[in-house]
């Protein structure tokens, strides 16, 4: 059963974004509050959280696609709310580290995994009852393109860091998370955010089964930050989504 959450931030990406196999997902959708990013995303992603966790409830792995990685936050306190202590494969182009005062573009997507390892509580993890992930349980996977206050972060913290094809994994369940912004921008094309040099779509999808296979992975949440499909591009991301859900 695929979960869709077709937002980017608390924008609604249009249906066309994703070409999931099999018979469509029910999106999940609501009319967001007024108010701020976050308390309009804490609203979004208490749904999230409810289902992540009454899905692990019924004995279901949760598999969530959704247009941006804050998602993932919604995933783990699902998890966590259903009494699974689940540490985090983070698979992504960027670091997605910052704190509210290190990001000079204030872009919020660029902060969830730091917000899993208990910055900015009040920001969102607090509204979703999300409890903090210890550093040595967080590996980030060929993050490739840091800004410096990301890179310093990283230099004197616990979250290990891996290539695709040596993904190293810490004990107990996992929430596996995947930007495809992780492939190669020559290999997947209409990223919002594209990086060069990294892995192609194959080498990606061959470590997800990896990880996969040990049959450890709790919940697999998939996000989707690209454009409206244009010319193959629909064709591409079939194949990717299918290929990735196959795992």
């Amino acid at each position: 059963m695929i979960t869709l959450v077709p937002y980017h931030q608390d924008e609604r990406m249009p249906d066309a974004s994703f070409p999931l196999p099999g018979p469509a997902p029910v999106p999940i959708t609501r009319d967001l509050p007024d108010g701020d990013v976050w308390q309009r995303l804490a609203a979004l992603f208490e749904i999230v959280t409810a289902e992540v966790a009454d899905q692990v409830a019924g004995g279901t792995r949760p598999t969530v696609v959704s247009g941006d990685c804050l998602t993932a936050e919604a995933v783990l306190a699902g998890l966590q709310r259903a009494g699974v202590d689940a540490s985090i494969i983070w698979f992504d182009a960027h670091g997605d580290i910052h704190t509210a005062a290190s990001s000079t573009s204030g872009y919020i997507s660029g902060m969830p995994l730091r917000q899993i390892l208990g910055a900015d509580p009040g920001l969102l993890a607090d509204r979703l009852g999300l409890r903090p992930l210890p550093e040595e349980r967080a590996v980030l996977v060929d993050a490739r393109d840091l800004d410096p206050a990301e890179a310093e972060f990283l230099a004197s913290s616990k979250v290990r860091r891996c290539p695709v094809d040596d993904v190293v994994l810490p004990d107990g369940p996992l929430l596996l998370h995947i930007d495809v912004d992780v492939i190669d921008e020559n290999d997947l094309p209409g990223l919002k955010f594209p990086v060069a040099g990294g892995p192609s779509s194959d080498a990606v999808v061959a470590s997800v089964r990896r990880i996969m296979a040990t049959g450890r992975v709790a919940a697999l949440d998939i996000a989707c930050p690209w454009h409206p499909p244009a010319g193959d591009d629909t064709t591409v991301r079939a194949r990717l989504l299918q290929d990735l859900l196959d795992g």
